[in-house]
């Protein structure tokens, strides 16, 4: 369990931690800020749908009393915890080093593995079922929408006349599909890493897990409480930028049709006017932190 997150030291001074109050790690992994977090002092709850750092995570709570881990996706953690009851909550957004490197998970495009990309192998449709099954429309707009690839029909065109041939079953088949109609040029990106993002989105639903998982956190927090959200790709990050500024804003009616009532308090403080991004040493240390940025509110108190 040596696998260090992104933004790690920051994330941990965001949640502001208090030895023996509780926090939720939201997306466990291999537990790098769940450590960090319990040699300060802290209780943590953990919560991941992988089933391998669930594994880990087991472990860990084996080894120290202070930790337990819940095999579920953060979406629902206030179906697992009463509402007010931790002092913090941090997500980890995307996918996870360990899930990239082992080529079983289907997740990369630079090893041979089978094309699944599922975080929780036990549930839901494969990457394999999209590309095989989806009409050439839809996958085109899936990924345009999710991968925010401008080559999408060109790509979903050609995924589907390899697929009348012989089954896409496996990463590097689908990444020289992709390659070979959109040869990559010096400088730029492998051709096939906006197409994973989107369909990695897609079978994982990322986009409304993480629409759920915020409200979801919010629920829990006590009063003062911390959100912390770490992003890397411009999808997720808009979420969470909005999310955060219409907690932060006062709530109230502004239809000038309708009767003037009081504006409610704000949900949500933001704290920093700008997202914290890595040093120069952690992305020279780790290239995939690079587009990290790191959002922080406090909960007011205020229900929503």
């Amino acid at each position: 369990m040596s696998h260090v997150p992104v933004l790690l030291k920051e994330v941990t001074e965001a949640l502001a931690i208090r030895a023996g109050e509780t926090y939720v790690d939201a997306t466990f992994g291999r537990g790098g800020y769940t450590q960090a977090w319990l040699a300060l002092g802290a209780k943590v709850i953990g919560f991941d749908r992988d089933p391998q750092a669930v594994a880990e995570g087991q472990k860990l709570a084996a080894a120290n009393s202070n930790f337990r881990i819940i095999h579920a996706p953060f979406s629902q953690m206030d179906q697992h915890l009463a509402a007010a009851s931790v002092a913090g909550v941090a997500f980890d957004l995307g996918v996870s080093s360990p899930q990239l490197d082992e080529a079983a998970r289907g997740f990369s495009f630079r090893a041979d593995g089978p094309l699944d990309m599922r975080m929780d192998p036990t549930q839901g449709h494969s990457a394999a079922d999209l590309v095989n099954q989806l009409p050439e429309d839809e996958l085109a707009d899936l990924i345009y929408t999710y991968g925010e690839e401008r080559a999408s029909r060109r790509i979903a065109k050609a995924i589907v006349t390899a697929r009348t041939e012989q089954p896409i079953t496996r990463t590097l088949q689908l990444a020289q599909i992709i390659r070979a109609v959109m040869p990559k040029r010096p400088g730029e990106i492998d051709p096939a890493t906006r197409s994973f993002q989107a369909l990695r989105i897609a079978v994982n639903d990322e986009l409304g897990e993480i629409e759920r998982g915020l409200k979801a956190a919010e629920t829990i927090l006590c009063p003062h409480g911390r959100l912390v959200v770490v992003t890397f790709h411009s999808l997720e990050d808009r979420i969470v930028k909005t999310y955060l500024r219409e907690g932060a804003a006062r709530q109230g009616n502004p239809s000038r049709h309708a009767p003037m009532t009081p504006l409610a308090p704000a949900r949500l403080t933001l704290i920093g006017k700008q997202p914290v991004t890595p040093s120069k040493a952690e992305c020279a240390a780790n290239p995939r932190a690079r587009s990290a940025k790191l959002r922080v509110a406090e909960h007011t108190g205020e229900a929503s």
